[in-house]
């Protein structure tokens, strides 16, 4: 088999403090992969500036001129991390044979590059990274993450256990992927859904190498809602399956009212009914708020906006 051009995607969001170092370490991994014939010659390192506030496309632009690998796309604005991941992917794809997607804060081990073409070689159309382990993670971090991932199954989501979005994907992958149309993108669900041969490749992941994350806790409830709501209905129907249940149970609390009555017993307990208003109340409300997460994300998929803007290229 021919060496396959690969695409190494970065989706970049004010990194200028961790950018030169991490062209500089795949430079290396790519000249070496290259030598061996693993990768074409022609394989590239694609930045993806999302809109960033600091000199992060300056930046690119710079390296663009001073190094052959690197090639840039600056988005008109902050679209947030998937979107600019998918605006590299479905650029990429137009120059190589696979694109890796990776962070660029060298969490992501880089050394894994050779197992992920090695696995595309042999057959694989997509190749999930996996961390082989956490226990460089806090206790908050690990066991959040844990959460997240019970969450996101038990809701229907289809994931692969401790992958994030360090992944290889062949032209053809992807060229399935442009054909999801949905403005909410959850890449981590939607993947899985294409089909193929898949594999993975186990890795350590590595402490940050400068900057903090652009995940905080905020972010990542938000990010678990919007995976939810865009890959799976059950929420809609655990609604449904709990307004039975209700009703059963207050078909059975209003016999025990009447017979309370034709017993002659003085029907108590006002604390009991307040605490029930309230509980019952507030779940009210919090099926409100799923049936409207769904109802935001009809609104934003009719309107049928572009889920990016791309300002400037930059491509060798």
């Amino acid at each position: 088999m021919e060496a396959p051009i690969a695409y190494i995607v970065i989706p970049c969001y004010n990194e200028e403090e961790v950018l030169y170092e991490t062209v500089q370490r795949l430079t290396r991994k790519l000249d070496h992969m290259a030598a061996k014939k693993q990768i074409h010659e022609k394989s590239r390192i694609m930045l993806v500036n999302d809109g960033s506030k600091d000199k992060t496309w300056q930046m690119i632009e710079e390296l663009y001129e001073k190094n052959s690998y690197v090639t840039g796309v600056n988005l008109s604005r902050n679209k947030g991390h998937q979107n600019a991941l998918l605006a590299g992917l479905l650029t990429a794809k137009e120059y190589g044979d696979i694109v890796i997607s990776m962070d660029a804060d060298l969490q992501d081990d880089i050394e894994a590059l050779d197992r992920f073409v090695e696995e595309y070689q042999k057959g694989s159309q997509i190749v999930y990274g996996v961390r082989a382990s956490r226990e460089k993670d806090t206790f908050f971090k690990k066991y959040t993450a844990l959460g997240f991932y019970k969450v996101m199954q038990l809701m229907g989501v289809e994931l692969v256990y401790n992958h994030a979005d360090y992944r290889l994907l062949s032209k053809r992958a992807i060229e399935e992927l442009a054909e999801f149309k949905e403005v909410n993108l959850f890449l981590r669900g939607l993947i899985p859904m294409l089909g193929f041969q898949t594999s993975v490749v186990e890795y350590e992941r590595n402490e940050r190498f400068a900057g903090e994350s652009k995940y905080p806790l905020k972010k990542m409830i938000a990010f678990a809602i919007d995976g939810v709501t865009s890959c799976s209905i059950k929420p809609i129907r655990l609604i449904t399956l709990s307004g039975v249940v209700i009703s059963i149970f207050s078909l059975f609390f209003l016999v025990y009212v009447i017979l309370g009555q034709f017993a002659g017993t003085t029907v108590r307990g006002w604390a009991t009914s307040i605490v029930l208003i309230c509980f019952f109340g507030g779940f009210q409300i919090f099926c409100i708020g799923i049936v409207g997460e769904y109802v935001g994300k009809i609104y934003n998929e009719t309107k049928q906006r572009p889920r990016y803007i791309i300002a400037d290229k930059r491509i060798k």
